[in-house]
């Protein structure tokens, strides 16, 4: 009786935790997306060639590459509070330092410790991961990738108004470094006892379930890393030790077979990158539209993406929280919208193709994340989800040299290379159904 009754107190509870955490990703992304957009024209205004800011934002990106990883074992280490916390006001102090950048160096210096530390999205998910079962996993996620994508679509508005004003770009990046700030007071009065409940409950929920790290025989005081006193202990052991933690946790992520989910994340992620590479130059050379109708066209995509977060839970729910098959005939889905606009005859079909894809894409890289987290254990969500981040940078990376290859050929070069790394994502995922399939009956039961 005592645990029938604690139970609702404890889902009010975590209802309100995961909430308070959807506000969190909306002022991620408010405030980085006022910066973002200027910078390019900011660094140009200080002098620098298009060649430096090209090895900037490439330093950015490989930081990026390396540090997502060992970030998100850090979090799985010492603890979601400590480790977001960290992230958020060395971030803020990142915008900061881009706020007072009169030079290329400065600016360059600033770009440093975002570099390294902004993965507060990703820490945010994992604990999001911790907190809720799995069967409301993806309902949670999709609902706070809507959160934070409303922050993407009203940040370069706010930004682009402030930018206006004398010394805008200034003005703008301490407004992005005083909301970081206001996110991390946000994160440090959130109800940190009631998500300790809550993720003891879902670990008792889902103890029953598979995990890499325990066909690893990793240590079980690492396993239990999501507990707030052993998180604090994990804390303040010296930087060497919980460098040789986090090493071992990735040599466990590296030794495990979870190398399939990662390639189809790999594989899609450029595929989508290769589509959005050009879409601009290719819309002006195909039908002879200008740049405003295709910014128009992104910003209807991102609202769409909005709302198809929104959706996930009763899509869910459609496919019986099945999430392989979700993935799989979204991803289908993702090749078909591609091929659609690759051969558009004219702006509608392009628009039509557009309208869809924002849908298929978002739960795509839900359903990725969430079958991450069910076929690797919760254990190290932190850890899965760094190195989810690490091969998206890949892919960051991958793509725009790709997309310049294939452009010589074709303004249709890029999305049409696109369909066929679709397709050998579907064929991995087919090849590996059994594995998938096995994992989505524990979770359905």
């Amino acid at each position: 009786d005592d645990g029938a009754r604690a139970a609702p107190g404890s889902a009010v509870g975590s209802g309100r935790f995961v909430r308070c955490l959807y506000a969190v990703g909306f002022l991620d992304l408010f405030g980085v997306s006022m910066v973002v957009p200027l910078m390019n024209l900011h660094i140009k205004s200080l002098g620098a060639s298009h060649t430096v800011a090209g090895i900037i934002g490439s330093l950015y990106g490989i930081m990026q590459l390396f540090s997502s990883t060992f970030v998100g074992c850090w979090s799985d280490i010492v603890g979601r509070r400590y480790s977001l916390l960290a992230c958020i006001l060395l971030s803020a102090l990142g915008y900061f330092l881009l706020g007072t950048s009169t030079t290329v160096l400065l600016f360059a210096i600033s770009r440093v410790p975002v570099g390294i530390f902004k993965h507060t999205l990703s820490i945010s998910k994992a604990l999001l991961s911790d907190l809720v079962s799995e069967r409301d996993r993806p309902l949670v996620m999709g609902r706070f990738n809507a959160a934070s994508g409303v922050g993407f679509i009203l940040g370069p508005v706010v930004g682009g108004y402030l930018t206006e004003l004398e010394d805008g770009f200034y003005l703008t990046s301490f407004i992005c470094a005083s909301i970081f700030l206001l996110n991390a007071g946000l994160v440090w009065m959130l109800p940190w006892g009631e998500e300790s409940t809550g993720s003891r409950e879902h670990q008792q929920i889902n103890k029953g379930t598979d995990s890499f790290l325990a066909k690893a025989n990793c240590d079980q005081h690492l396993k239990s890393a999501t507990n707030g006193a052993i998180a604090r202990e994990c804390l303040f052991q010296s930087p060497w030790m919980q460098v040789a933690t986090v090493l071992k946790r990735i040599k466990g992520i590296a030794c495990s077979d979870l190398w399939d989910i990662f390639l189809v994340r790999l594989l899609m992620s450029v595929a989508i990158l290769l589509y959005y590479s050009n879409f601009s130059l290719a819309l002006e050379e195909r039908f002879g539209v200008k740049p405003l109708f295709s910014g128009y066209l992104l910003s209807y995509s991102s609202a769409l993406g909005v709302l198809a977060g929104c959706l996930l839970g009763p899509i869910t729910r459609l496919y019986q929280h099945n999430t392989y098959r979700l993935l799989l005939h979204s991803s289908t889905l993702t090749c078909t919208l591609i091929l659609l606009y690759a051969s558009a005859l004219s702006v509608w079909m392009v628009i039509l193709s557009s309208t869809f894809l924002a849908f298929s894409t978002t739960i795509g890289r839900t359903c990725i994340i969430d079958l991450e987290l069910t076929i690797g254990g919760n254990e190290a969500s932190g850890t899965l989800l760094g190195v989810g981040q690490s091969v998206t940078s890949v892919g960051r990376i991958i793509a725009p040299l790709l997309s310049g290859i294939s452009q010589e050929f074709s303004p249709c070069g890029p999305p049409v290379l696109g369909v066929g790394l679709a397709l050998a994502a579907i064929l991995v995922m087919n090849a590996n159904k059994q594995k998938y399939c096995s994992h989505g009956n524990v979770k359905n039961k």
